[in-house]
């Protein structure tokens, strides 16, 4: 079995990026400092016109936790038809209870409006209390596959629930390691949990092309980010990355 790589994309030109550096898939996402959340329909227009490669979608209103309201989910059915029209391959999605269990009727609600479409369940599911068991389910429920750390800060640190997993769900659904996987872990995560889809994003920090700055202001308010500096997927990063793993194939 070979391997398939994915880049969490935070723009339309990480998404090229990602594809000139070998990629087989993206995920859009926009907010990257929330983790993600729906990128706007001109964004996965574009992206769809000028990729070759397959391209899923975030679905998240919002940051924060992944319990949603009923207007929320309204949202959510939305863009999943909106992207789906727009071209999109997958979508990526991921509902809980209040008690951090699988909210099975919005997934159920969500699944339905996502049919013809890969889904993959994001990291919602790191934050969940029996792993096994919502795994179990989402597999009742024709998700494609799950997008996971193996509930710890990174993939690495996660490998050996990871490694349960993928033992766990054989040929049923797909464990797809991410968050800090990179050149240097890469072949590692391979060896040890058994999986063969990796997602990751690859960048680097490209400096603003402002001259004038006013060190006054933050956009943000009183959260303070670094507002000249926007990190992209670099296409060297993502073929070092995969170069890591299958030259050593």
């Amino acid at each position: 079995m070979g391997y398939i790589f994915e880049i969490c994309a935070n723009s339309v030109e990480s998404c090229l990026a990602a594809q000139e550096g070998g990629a087989n898939r993206v995920e859009l996402c926009a907010s990257m400092p929330e983790g993600g959340t729906t990128p706007s329909i001109g964004e996965v227009k574009l992206a769809r016109r000028l990729l070759d490669i397959k391209l899923h979608v975030i679905i998240r209103p919002r940051g924060g936790d992944f319990v949603y309201t009923p207007l929320e989910l309204d949202i959510m059915e939305e863009d999943i038809r909106a992207v789906n029209e727009a071209g999109a391959d997958g979508v990526v999605f991921g509902c809980l209870t209040p008690e951090a269990e699988l909210d099975v009727e919005a997934m159920e609600r969500l699944v339905k409006a996502s049919e013809g479409m890969s889904i993959t369940f994001h990291r919602a599911f790191d934050y969940v209390r029996n792993p096994g068991q919502v795994m179990e389910k989402l597999i009742g429920m024709g998700v494609s596959r799950i997008l996971t750390s193996g509930q710890q800060p990174t993939a690495h640190e996660g490998a050996d629930l990871l490694a349960a997993l993928v033992r766990q769900a054989g040929d049923r659904i797909i464990i797809m390691p991410g968050c800090g996987v990179n050149e240097n872990n890469i072949l590692g995560l391979a060896e040890k949990t058994g999986a063969h889809e990796f997602h990751f994003s690859a960048r680097e920090n490209k400096e603003s092309r402002m001259r004038y700055r006013n060190p006054a202001l933050s956009m943000g308010g009183t959260v303070t980010v670094d507002e000249y500096i926007t990190p992209v997927t670099t296409a060297a990063r993502v073929r070092n990355t995969i170069n890591a793993l299958t030259d050593r194939l």
